[in-house]
């Protein structure tokens, strides 16, 4: 890395460099983000292609009165950089340093906390109204990707900004990517835009025209106003730009690339006092070969070798496990149709793709969409299987309860990512589903605790299930094989080890947890019986009140809240039969859980398998002191 960002120190020095030594500003943050995310991991391709943009808004907006809305916030690494973080940049994504998305508790610089997709208008709109009732300075702009367009929140925001004039920059950052390619006809609109260049020369030179002529009076700017329209809808009659109907002045498409092209459009949009749409194209992983070559292999990614690149790692995870065994299963039976929101290859749907391209529907950044969509197809006597991240399942609770639960459709839900899921931070993890779907009327919910157990429960959820039904599932491999366990029914809870001092009720994936505290607490001549709950709504009612009547001690261990969660259930169970046994729980309690390592969060929660022993131990010794 060269001088450049080594004696960087204050954004407002942009505003001063040459075009030449802006490029080579963005030469030295290439560098080291490139070099940070193949020691960290994080997200490389997006942060790579909005490089130049981010040192142009630098040049000609000042963010100590102006603010920024980054929608998703997994390409503000430049950003961080260039904002007093360049020291902490090694800390990136890492325990208890600075996070891979903004947040406002990190830097001024930071206006407003986000993580998934779709909400920069909205935010920013509220920030600029905010601004103007305080009666305070600046300009507010909303950074929104082509993807995030394909979100429906995105539409109300444009439309409720169009219809008062506000003067709210929109900045769209067209890449053609959201993690996969594209889908939908908001992504065939944006192309078309991109490739009618026509019409984008002909309104530069009228405008340079127009902008010399003396305006003497309403009439004329009106015809004037009347005759751009018409030179407008004469020249591009067959495409029209969506932006400009919702009430924007429409700028683009330009080369986002470019910073000399990039100041001169910001320094136009700067001046406007209208709602103003630019719109720039973008490549995603600019600069570094690999992630130009494989945009979507290089959006989130684990360490790798600057000099070779990330591999496509062999080994089986939950979610390849899903997608293989979705297949078989599709094979099968027909009326099986997976659906996903933009994240294909992160689902695991690859295969399924491209072997039943006509039963795959891929809807875009709206989830909210899928689930209301798959209810139709429900409706109609297909069986959809719905793949997205638990995190992400977040924004489908009204359509899931509405639309799904109360027609009691046979739905299945595939929640990849549950639980604890790591260095993404507090916006990502998949800890919030469980206290959301306990509460659907008629949702079944199955949670498996290794490979085997996911196929099984996924063959059952999609061949036998006859209503809303969801099977959860972490980001890992299976750190443990339950090999010398029978298979059997769904409804059944399963005996892992026989105890008679306490029971550990486990829920999925940390029933390998709960395992390894039994075999800690053998040794130390604790009897403890271990249960995987398998099926979590309806509960194993039967199996939990008979060792729980046995051993007169329980804890619940459960990889999300407790709170509103399986442990409220299994509370309210023994209270209900009034079964005389102590209670304790294992998972996330009433607050965030920051970016780390797996191991790290499991341990900072209590939920490895160290914490459970040592909670059983501190439970007993409370016991006996009683007695």
């Amino acid at each position: 890395m060269n001088k450049k960002l080594d004696d960087f120190k204050d954004p407002t020095e942009i505003a001063g460099y040459s075009n030449q030594e802006m490029c080579d500003l963005a030469d030295d943050l290439r560098k080291e983000i490139i070099s940070r995310v193949s020691q960290n991991g994080g997200h490389l391709s997006s942060n790579l292609g909005v490089i130049e943009m981010t040192i142009a808004l630098f040049a000609r907006f000042n963010f100590e009165q102006d603010q920024i809305v980054w929608d998703v916030g997994h390409q503000s690494y430049a950003y961080k950089l260039l904002t007093g973080r360049k020291d902490q940049f090694s800390s990136l994504r890492k325990f208890e340093g600075i996070s891979g998305f903004p947040r406002r508790d990190e830097s001024p610089y930071d206006f407003f906390n986000t993580g998934h997709s779709s909400t920069s208008i909205s935010a920013a709109l509220g920030l600029l109204r905010a601004k103007h009732l305080n009666g305070d300075k600046g300009r507010v702009i909303a950074v929104i990707g082509d993807g995030a367009l394909t979100g429906g929140m995105a539409y109300e925001a444009l439309n409720d900004a169009g219809q008062f004039g506000e003067d709210l920059i929109v900045i769209l950052n067209d890449n053609q990517m959201s993690i996969d390619h594209n889908v939908g006809a908001v992504s065939r609109h944006l192309a078309s835009l991109r490739s009618f260049t026509g019409y984008i020369r002909a309104k530069k030179r009228t405008e340079i025209i127009l902008n010399h002529i003396p305006l003497l009076g309403k009439p004329i700017v009106r015809f004037l106003s009347f005759l751009k329209d018409s030179l407008r809808l004469a020249i591009r009659q067959n495409h029209p730009v969506i932006f400009e109907d919702l009430g924007f002045r429409y700028y683009g498409p330009i080369d986002g690339h470019n910073i000399p092209t990039m100041l001169r459009y910001l320094d136009t949009v700067k001046e406007l006092k209208e709602p103003v749409l630019l719109h720039i194209c973008t490549q995603k992983g600019k600069g570094y070969e690999y992630a130009e070559a494989e945009p979507s292999q290089y959006h989130g990614v684990a360490p790798f070798d600057v000099e070779l690149g990330c591999e496509n790692g062999m080994c089986s995870t939950f979610t390849s496990v899903f997608g293989s065994t979705l297949v078989e299963i599709a094979g099968e039976n027909d009326k099986i149709v997976a659906v996903c929101a933009a994240m294909m290859s992160s689902t695991g749907l690859d295969a399924f793709r491209n072997l039943y391209k006509n039963r795959f529907f891929d809807v875009g950044i709206a989830e909210g969409h899928a689930l209301t969509m798959a209810a139709g197809l429900a409706a109609n006597g297909i069986i959809p299987v719905v793949a997205l991240y638990s995190t992400f399942l977040q924004r489908g609770f009204d359509q899931i309860l509405h639309d799904i639960c109360l027609q009691k459709l046979h739905v299945v839900l595939s929640i990849d990512r549950a639980g604890i899921v790591g260095a993404d931070g507090e916006t990502h993890q998949g800890i919030y589903d469980l206290p959301m779907l306990l509460t659907m009327p008629g949702m079944e919910i199955l949670a498996p605790r290794d490979y085997a157990e996911l196929a099984f429960m996924l063959r059952y959820a999609c061949l036998e299930a006859l209503g809303p039904v969801a099977v959860r599932y972490p980001r890992s491999s299976e750190t443990a094989q339950f090999v010398d366990f029978p298979q059997i029914p769904v409804e059944k809870a399963q005996i892992l080890s026989v105890g008679s001092d306490i029971t550990l009720l486990s829920v999925g994936f940390l029933s390998a947890e709960a395992f390894k505290a039994a075999a800690i607490l053998e040794k130390e001549g604790v009897s403890c019986e271990v249960i995987d709950l398998r099926r979590i709504k309806p509960l194993d009612e039967e199996a939990i009140l008979a060792s729980a009547a046995k051993t007169g001690r329980v804890i619940c261990c459960e990889d999300g809240m407790y709170n509103n969660g399986v442990s409220a259930r299994i509370a309210q169970l023994l209270a209900l039969h009034r079964v005389n046994a102590t209670f304790d729980s294992v998972g996330v309690n009433d607050h965030p859980v920051p970016a780390g390592t797996r191991n790290q969060l499991l341990e900072l929660e209590g939920m490895n398998s160290i914490s459970i022993a040592n909670l059983c131990k501190q439970l007993i010794k409370k016991e006996n002191r009683k007695e």
